[in-house]
């Protein structure tokens, strides 16, 4: 990160693939064909962990801080490595690529999976399976036990289970366990075909010169292995449901803030703990990226806490964390942390310190840059620094055409065409705030896939006050055109981002 660098922000669901969701095969490879093309050097994906349809299929709302998301497995991968064949695969069904199907490709996927399974067990069991489920027990055991449980209770979130499994009875534990062990080696199994088949795709894109930004969520579901398995961990009453729920106060996103639902965390257990769950979690996550975005970074140094009655986000207060010795002990246990603050929305000297002395980069987003404040914003382009990463939007934001349609103020727009120095079609939006960007002192700038391509609201990725109809955009492979990558390449080379 401290180099002037460029790079593309597109999760793997956003990838082409005939089954329905992107996937880690060909068209993943593909892509970061068009990036080294292009000259780019960074990849930012989503969390990778599992979603849930009932809860949007939000890579945010995960039922595991640790697990991958196995529907994001390329079956195509599985009948290269002898683990299909071509009957297995049998008959695909007749997905569109204009959206994410998340529903039908789970299900398609379910089908062919326990047939991959059942091949790999009648073959030598290799040993770097039996490696991989060794050295990541103090996650995957609980977390493969909890997808099972859940299927047998129905999909009812863990505090509505029996007492001696919700409560973790050690002979109630085995009995399940013993019961339903093919189905729990099965969970197992799909996490370490997750698991080499992202290794593969990582090494090459690393070996082309392309580092891989990944995202980690502050907080966890209450309905997860995690809060499961560790309950002291969490803020939780005595019947270990949530006390206190986390959000934000109201903000850019929402005018009566935030309410995300997740469970605060029991910072006082963790630091008697020395913080092993988070070294655990940001240890497993550095195996995965180059670099990892954390969400919500404020969250360490103060978190906004909501009685779990409230309805909004409105009626909540700040927490302090212990933030200086839980960063003190990180340093401790990593000499290199390659960590990216979201440093968005309300912060505060303190937060702004802790990220000053970390060296951790914070992020300037070119769509709030042009307000009443314009002179002194700091996400307006003279004012950044080189420890920084500019973007002219997030997954949260609009599209740059999106918003430059829709939610612009024609103030504002005054304000951008004087910066810019002349006014600008609606076609051409996006290629001037990629320039904007590319000429910052910041060292690193990121610009989501659909702002490369120049596509309006319809493909924006999420509307973080809205729980329905996101994290459906899919990239179509003739978007990606010759003179887009010669633009783009020729802008990274001129600001000397190649």
């Amino acid at each position: 990160m401290n180099k002037r660098s460029s790079g593309i922000l597109l999760h793997i669901t956003s990838l082409p693939s005939p089954y329905g969701i992107g996937d880690l095969g060909a068209d993943a490879y593909r892509f970061v064909d068009f990036l080294v093309e292009a000259r780019q050097s960074i990849w930012q994906i989503l969390p990778l962990n599992p979603t849930e349809s009932a809860l949007g299929n939000s890579p945010y709302y995960s039922p595991s801080a640790f697990a991958s998301n196995t529907i994001l497995i390329s079956p195509d991968l599985l009948y290269q490595n002898g683990l299909l064949d071509k009957s297995n695969l049998g008959t695909i069904p007749p997905f569109k690529n204009d959206s994410t199907y998340y529903q039908q490709a789970i299900e398609y996927k379910k089908r062919i999976f326990p047939l991959a399974y059942e091949r790999f067990k009648k073959k030598n069991v290799p040993y770097e399976y039996e490696q991989f489920c060794s050295e990541n027990s103090f996650w995957l055991d609980d977390y493969a036990l909890f997808v099972v449980l859940k299927e047998f209770y129905s999909g009812k979130i863990w505090g509505e289970w029996l007492p001696e499994i919700r409560d973790r009875r050690r002979d109630a534990l085995q009995k399940f366990r013993k019961q339903y062990q093919e189905k729990i080696e099965l969970e197992k199994f799909l996490q370490y075909i997750f698991y080499k088949q992202w290794a593969s795709l990582k090494k090459y894109c690393n070996d082309k010169g392309i580092q891989i930004i990944g995202d980690v969520p502050i907080y966890v579901c209450y309905d997860s292995a995690d809060v499961w398995a560790n309950p002291d961990l969490f803020n939780l009453d005595e019947k270990k449901r949530p006390a206190f729920v986390a959000g934000v106060p109201p903000d850019y996103f929402s005018k009566t803030g935030q309410l995300w639902g997740n469970p605060v965390y029991n910072w006082g257990r963790l630091k008697e703990t020395g913080y092993k769950w988070w070294i655990q979690r940001i240890r497993y996550n550095l195996k995965l990226y180059d670099l990892i975005r954390i969400d919500h970074f404020r969250g360490f140094i103060a978190y906004w806490e909501v009685p779990v009655t409230e309805k909004t986000a409105i009626t909540g207060h700040w927490v302090d964390a212990p933030a200086e010795d839980f960063f003190m002990t990180l340093r401790r246990n990593f000499t290199n942390l390659p960590v990216v603050a979201e440093d968005l929305g309300i912060i505060t000297n303190d937060v702004r310190e802790i990220m000053f002395r970390l060296g951790f980069p914070g992020m300037k987003i070119l769509q709030f840059a042009f307000g009443q404040d314009l002179p002194t914003n700091p996400y307006i382009v003279h004012n950044h620094v080189n420890n920084c990463i500019v973007y002219t939007g997030t997954h949260d934001n609009n599209t740059t055409r999106g918003w430059y349609e829709k939610e612009i103020s024609i103030e504002d727009k005054e304000r951008l065409f004087q910066y810019l120095g002349r006014e600008v079609s609606v076609e051409e939006i996006h290629w001037e705030l990629i320039r904007l960007a590319m000429m910052s002192v910041a060292n690193t700038v990121i610009f989501p896939m659909q702002d490369i391509l120049g596509l309006d609201a319809e493909a924006r990725m999420n509307r973080p006050s809205s729980a329905e109809g996101n994290w459906l955009w899919r990239l179509l492979p003739e978007q990606i055109t010759l003179l887009m990558i010669q633009r783009l390449r020729e802008m990274t080379e001129i600001y000397g981002r190649a």
